[in-house]
């Protein structure tokens, strides 16, 4: 895994491009580092997640560990305690997350993909999640995610046939919210991050953690606590910038407190 900040924006990329970034149980730990500090950071307001090179975003499990990692009970837990603390990680990370995706984005990849809150493709995106064609179970809260991002029908071609999915059926679906260029991919993303990170980050942190309760049941759903980051935009001093900025036509310069 690597990662730097720049302009406001973290930086992480998954960075096994002779496997075409497939995951390797230690990269799980990696996320769950840099996750953390980017969400503990005051220089970061956005985060970007890619993959190495130009033939992947995450290809998915390397399947070459699995023969060590996920053929015994035992290996499996393991392999399923790393694989869910870098999933928590991505539960915590308050700040919002960009996919930025070439080439294979595939099983795992689409999982970890799934956790952005945006998803922007070159027009070589590959997509699918082939765990009928491996003999695989797949889990219910990666399916649960799958459903309420492009709905029970394709959720169901996507889980049944195990096939790829180019980028522009993607869009059709709602699978990724956008598709460019291959050589428009990096300044799209980057422009994407800078307005994100240019706007009043307890806002939008609020408005996160808004969507992502909708995800949760209904008797899980927790309002209160989302009243309570609402209210707090409010009694806030980037509430008090915004509105004199927008009487006195200016930029506003947030500062997040």
């Amino acid at each position: 895994m690597q990662a730097h900040i720049a302009d406001g924006v973290g930086w992480m990329t998954f960075n096994n491009p002779d496997r075409r970034n497939a995951m390797k149980l230690e990269m799980n730990h990696g996320v769950v580092q840099i996750l953390e500090h980017f969400d503990a950071s005051d220089q970061v307001r956005v985060v970007v997640m890619s993959g190495a090179g130009d033939k992947a975003f995450v290809s998915g499990a390397d399947i070459s560990e699995f023969d060590t990692h996920r053929s015994t009970p035992d290996g499996r837990a393991n392999f399923e305690q790393a694989w869910g603390a870098a999933n928590q990680a991505f539960a915590n990370l308050h700040k919002p997350l960009i996919a930025m995706i070439r080439g294979f984005c595939i099983g795992g990849g689409l999982a970890t993909a799934l956790q952005a809150d945006l998803r922007i493709s070159a027009d070589d995106g590959q997509f699918g999640i082939p765990a009928a064609r491996l003999g695989l179970g797949y889990q219910f809260a990666g399916i649960k995610k799958l459903v309420h991002i492009v709905g029970p029908t394709m959720a169901a071609e996507v889980m049944l046939t195990a096939r790829k999915f180019n980028a522009a059926e993607a869009v059709d679906m709602g699978l990724i919210n956008r598709v460019v260029p291959v050589d428009d991919l990096v300044n799209e993303v980057t422009a994407l991050a800078a307005t994100i990170a240019a706007n009043a980050p307890m806002t939008v942190q609020a408005a996160k953690a808004s969507v992502l309760e909708t995800f949760k049941d209904p008797a899980r759903q927790d309002a209160d606590r989302i009243n309570a980051l609402v209210e707090a935009c409010f009694q806030s001093d980037d509430y008090v910038e915004g509105r004199t900025a927008f009487m006195e036509k200016r930029t506003p310069q947030f500062n997040g407190k």
